[in-house]
């Protein structure tokens, strides 16, 4: 990568934030409407699943259902930063930088762990179909509680790595004057986007030699006649899911690029490619993690319902009472 896509990268965000012409009043209110009311489905979506999860001590011992909690709420913290910085980025053109850095700092850091959840789910149920023996003794709460704790070190890892390398090379007048908070504005040294583009090329490498290796192992292992084919099945589909989940987690590493060209070239569309690359990177690849098992896992589903049901049944007596006053 020469210098000048360095600062393409590094320029996207001002011309985004000088764009012309600016949104209309009427169009900045339905574009931040839009994005409200997809967080809040997604947030009730979230709410109820953690719900659900808290509500059976079952699930507590399965290290399945801990690894998928831990996305749900990875995804949720991912959503409501990404939609709040959006948000405000209509409101308030600048913040200042030391109040934009920890949010910039959360939001990598939850982006950054999602593949690495994907690598732990996709290894438990290789485990589970190629080792059934062995499982309980290989997957058990403890493990996957520290292989949680190290998935979000390493996540948080090249941030705190961002930070170090801005307070070395920065001034130290920096972090109290008003930036656009942008990951490339606040960390803006070419250094930290060279490093990063090293980091992710190794992390992405991982990730998808993991999902692509228990995808194939096992397709292998189904076709044995000793192994439940429904359940082999379920979990290749799963991992197929994993593995489409986790080109639309790249999508947030190459789109700044892919974006500033586009912006470069279509000047006037600035913010509604901005906007569209919002929904694509950031809104979409959210609705997966409660179709794969919130719709898709029948043990999951079940209990899920019910937590639906009983809610409802507590609404209904409150709006026959007001019906009754009336």
């Amino acid at each position: 990568m020469n210098s000048s896509a360095v600062s393409e990268y590094g320029n996207s965000t001002l011309l985004l934030v000088n764009a012309i012409p600016r949104d209309s009043f009427s169009a900045a209110l339905t574009k931040n409407i839009v994005a409200m009311l997809v967080w809040l489905a997604l947030s009730v979506l979230n709410c109820s699943m953690v719900s659900t999860f808290r509500k059976h001590s079952f699930f507590y011992e399965d290290p399945r259902y801990i690894m998928f909690i831990c996305m749900v709420i990875n995804d949720a913290v991912q959503l409501t930063l990404v939609t709040a910085l959006y948000v405000v980025s209509y409101a308030f053109s600048k913040i200042l930088a030391s109040a934009c850095c920890p949010l910039i700092m959360t939001a990598v850091t939850t982006t950054r762990s999602t593949p690495l959840i994907l690598a732990g789910m996709a290894l438990e149920r290789y485990i589970s179909i190629c080792f059934p023996l062995h499982y309980s003794h290989i997957c058990t709460v403890t493990r996957t509680m520290w292989i949680i704790g190290v998935i979000f070190l390493l996540s948080f890892t090249p941030p705190l790595t961002d930070l170090f390398i801005t307070v070395a090379k920065e001034p130290p007048l920096f972090f109290h004057t008003s930036i656009f908070c942008d990951h490339s504005l606040l960390f803006r040294d070419r250094s930290i986007y060279f490093k990063n583009l090293v980091f992710d090329s190794v992390y992405f490498s991982f990730v998808f030699l993991s999902l692509l290796y228990t995808y194939c192992k096992i397709m292998l292992t189904a076709r044995a006649a000793s192994t439940d084919q429904v359940l082999a099945k379920k979990a290749r589909n799963t991992v197929l899911l994993h593995g489409v989940q986790l080109l639309l987690c790249m999508l947030a590493f190459v789109v700044p690029s892919m974006q500033a060209q586009l912006i470069q070239l279509f000047p006037m569309y600035s913010l509604e490619i901005r906007y569209v690359n919002f929904l694509l990177v950031y809104i979409i690849p959210r609705f997966l993690s409660p179709m794969i098992y919130g719709f898709r896992d029948e043990k999951f589903r079940k209990y899920w319902l019910r937590y639906f049901i009983s809610k409802a049944s507590r609404v209904k007596p409150a709006g026959h009472f007001s019906q009754n006053l009336g």
